[in-house]
């Protein structure tokens, strides 16, 4: 296993990852080795009680911006004016809520732990890792929050408290995604409920060469706004 330094940002090649798309243990979550690892296709996670853990898995679940599905019911909640949608408004709040209990952490723990949360508020003061909040009645229901180079963006987690309130979130931002000729948006594993909306499993090959290809287009840093209709 390849074990990184603290000095160095270097990652060794994604395809020298286990079966299970485990790459490198070590290091850090200073912002410049975080932007690394995302411009490579890597990304981390781990328990609290775990180094940090670096993955690449293979195959890939990635959504394309122009490939969105959104059922015929999801429209509808699209349409209604129950839910306010912003952008940029509340990102620690929105990965504090992420970061609440998980049927897959049956105990109460969460892969987003107190170092990854101030990793990536770090991450969204520079500019590079954002929110999407959704709103019922001024009361925070939902959203998701990721990292976004040049025309990729990386999903990390979302939360909901009423139905489709993460679903409206997610719709609302690739849509926005698409205005702005993003390419790629990366799921990391494939679920059911991402599915949904279209997402699909490529080879990690493919993969790095459609991120490859959307690292070309400038960053879109700073605090992002819906544009206006």
């Amino acid at each position: 296993m390849f074990r990184l330094s603290r000095h160095e940002l270097r990652f060794p090649p994604v395809d020298q990852t286990s079966p299970e798309g485990l790459l490198a243990v070590g290091g850090d979550l200073r912002p410049e080795r975080l932007l690394e690892a995302y411009r490579q296709g890597i990304f981390p996670w781990y328990n609290d009680d775990q180094p940090i853990l670096w993955w690449s898995p293979d195959p890939r679940a990635v959504l394309f911006p122009n490939k969105l599905h959104v059922s015929r019911s999801l429209k509808r909640s699209l349409r209604s004016t129950r839910f306010t949608i912003t952008l940029d408004t509340s990102f620690r709040t929105i990965m504090e809520q992420c970061a609440g209990p998980r049927p897959q952490f049956p105990e109460g723990g969460t892969w987003i732990t107190g170092d990854m949360l101030d990793a990536y508020t770090r991450l969204h003061e520079l500019g590079y890792a954002h929110s999407v909040e959704t709103w019922q009645d001024g009361r925070l229901v939902g959203g998701l929050y990721g990292v976004a180079i040049g025309g990729a963006f990386f999903a990390e987690s979302m939360f909901t408290r009423v139905d489709d309130a993460s679903k409206v979130a997610l719709v609302r931002l690739v849509k926005q995604l698409q205005a702005w000729n993003f390419r790629l948006i990366d799921c990391q594993q494939c679920s059911p409920h991402i599915s949904r909306f279209g997402a699909e499993e490529i080879p990690r090959s493919d993969f790095i060469i459609h991120l490859n290809q959307a690292l070309t287009l400038p960053d879109r840093q700073g605090r992002w706004e819906f544009d206006t209709a």
